[in-house]
């Protein structure tokens, strides 16, 4: 079972927490010195990576997603922020205006898509000249590194092989995905890796209380209830005690730039 991003139930998965150092570096990194002030955020969830864009100083951002649930969470996780606004919409079909905006992101979002040459055509629509892409998401190969305390996601297939086909099928490959953005026209197309933590846990024991709600791990809500509990004791078994968990995964990021 998929999980629904529009059950009020889940509207707080993918909110409440900072986004990496190094994710905030990299993106600086891949901008560089363009100057930003309108970006945009597809598929933002519960806004947790449309907070950071302001944080890295663009002037406006502005948040779209189906879920009118996850866009009432992001509107409440930044309530604080100015020049920061959302609306509903898709990868699709934004909403927004011809060659409006200098970045857009779509973080976590493409293995939820099925025609990946729609979304990009739109994205370049709403680029400026010069406008940057950024696409990231994990690979096949991120995706199966083996399992440790600092790569618990790995774990997941180790006990759940059929989770593994379930990924298979859901992620891309970078080939095509660099083939699709080379097919919306974008040009000086590149890929870098960056390793995210996502939690940090000071005990064992809160990492398995996270691991039980399901929370930001969509591939958990392919598993029934039990298989979660037989997850969990595999996990209790794996991971040391009275150590500090660093939940990361490494991710890769792609840019492509409208000319």
């Amino acid at each position: 079972m998929m999980i629904d991003f529009h059950d009020p139930n889940n509207r707080k998965s993918y909110t409440n927490r900072e986004v990496d150092g190094r994710w905030l570096d990299t993106l600086q990194r891949l901008v560089g010195n363009k100057f930003v002030n309108d970006a945009v955020d597809i598929g933002c969830g519960g806004g947790i990576y449309t907070k950071a864009l302001k944080k890295i100083g663009i002037g406006h951002v502005t948040g779209i997603d189906n879920s009118v649930s996850m866009l009432s969470e992001a509107k409440e996780f930044c309530k604080e922020e100015e020049s920061v606004n959302f609306q509903l919409g898709s990868a699709y079909k934004t909403g927004l205006a011809d060659n409006r905006f200098d970045l857009v992101l779509q973080r976590a979002l493409i293995h939820h898509l099925d025609d990946l040459n729609m979304a990009f055509l739109e994205t370049y629509r709403i680029l400026r000249k010069d406008g940057i892409l950024i696409v990231q998401d994990r690979t096949p190969d991120d995706c199966f590194i083996e399992g440790s305390h600092t790569h618990l996601r790995g774990y997941f297939f180790t006990l759940f092989p059929h989770l593994k086909e379930i990924e298979l099928k859901r992620r891309y490959s970078s080939e095509a995905i660099k083939l699709s953005l080379a097919a919306a026209v974008f040009s000086h197309i590149e890929e870098t890796k960056v390793w995210e933590t996502k939690n940090h846990y000071f005990s064992k024991k809160a990492f398995l209380a996270d691991l039980r709600s399901r929370k930001g791990r969509s591939i958990l809500h392919e598993l029934t209830n039990k298989e979660l509990d037989q997850l969990i004791l595999f996990m209790d078994k794996e991971v040391p005690d009275n150590i500090e968990i660093y939940d990361q995964d490494r991710w890769t990021i792609w840019k492509g730039v409208k000319r």
